[in-house]
């Protein structure tokens, strides 16, 4: 991820808010005005002459960035001009991009190509929906879900979506068998490199690596797993258990790499701490669900990620 990027992320996390339809509204407008004037942005000067307003915030002026940009779509009638809040939102946003300016990593064409995609995954979908259909299996009921992300991935420009939803899926699987706090969680764009992690999870010698699409690359990290005394697992989906053992067994690594799939390993672990009862089962996937959007809540910054729970 560029630095620009990386800063904006970071501050979506920061205030969350500003993914919000009149938070994305000022992401734009204060992105177009930093394209337009150049940086350094002075924040007075996006204040309206009354004082209670992001000047140059409405409907007109943000409908006309969707458009150059080829979205057609109304993101809010108002443009966020109403949103409580925003001029604290323009306020840290302009001041980020300042601090980026000064670092010589600012990049208005990479900001402003943040914000389009936020907005696009926004129009995509509010996020997957959980409705527990007993007539199906219970691993349908689970890859309904990681098909409605692979959906909202199709319209993203780019994004994961599935890559990011399962990682945090095995997550709360584990959080739910071992205990909230025995594992450490991380955003989905967060590289194990940055962080000196070994894996998505590791639980003693054992280490997880979620991916859905396995590389040479995470072939060699379970090479150095397995020289550092460690057993690595790859859990992965459809194709990428194929892909995963060609890769492995190219540096004879077939037999000491556990190549698991995702699924069906979410699956059983429903079974097993419902005791096999079908209606245990469906508050046994919820608390799963419930403990996926706290970690999403606390790892990531994009909203579509999150998966609401539908009455019937």
């Amino acid at each position: 991820m560029n630095p620009t990027a990386q800063c904006i992320q970071e501050l979506c996390q920061a205030h969350p808010k500003l993914l919000k339809k009149g938070g994305l509204c000022v992401g734009l407008v204060v992105t177009q005005a930093a394209i337009d004037k150049g940086l350094p942005l002075n924040p007075d000067s996006l204040v309206t002459a009354e004082g209670g307003q992001v000047a140059g915030l409405g409907s007109a002026a943000v409908q006309r960035i969707l458009s150059s940009n080829g979205i057609e779509r109304t993101l809010a009638k108002e443009g966020g001009r109403t949103s409580r809040g925003s001029l604290n939102l323009m306020k840290v946003y302009v001041a980020a991009l300042n601090s980026l300016h000064k670092c010589g990593q600012a990049s208005m064409e990479d900001a402003m190509e943040w914000w389009i995609l936020k907005v696009r995954a926004h129009f995509a979908s509010g996020g997957p929906r959980f409705r527990f259909d007993p007539s199906k299996s219970l691993r349908a009921n689970i890859d309904d879900l990681l098909i409605q992300a692979r959906e909202v991935q199709a319209n993203a420009g780019g994004t994961n979506y599935v890559g990011a939803m399962l990682q945090h899926l095995i997550g709360a699987k584990l959080d739910l068998v071992l205990g909230t706090g025995k594992i450490q969680h991380h955003g989905f764009s967060v590289a194990d490199a940055s962080t000196q992690r070994l894996g998505d999870f590791q639980m003693d010698s054992v280490v997880f690596h979620v991916t859905t699409h396995p590389t040479e690359a995470l072939v060699q990290k379970c090479g150095e797993n397995l020289s550092d005394g460690l057993k690595p697992v790859i859990l992965t989906l459809g194709d990428g258990l194929v892909g995963a053992s060609f890769l492995l067994k190219g540096r004879a690594l077939d037999d000491r790499v556990d190549v698991l799939d995702a699924a069906p390993f979410l699956t059983a672990n429903v079974y097993e701490r419902s005791f096999f009862d079908l209606q245990a089962c469906k508050v046994t996937l919820a608390k799963l669900l419930t403990r996926y959007n706290e970690i999403v809540a606390a790892c990531e910054t994009d909203p579509a990620l999150s998966i609401g729970f539908s009455k019937h």
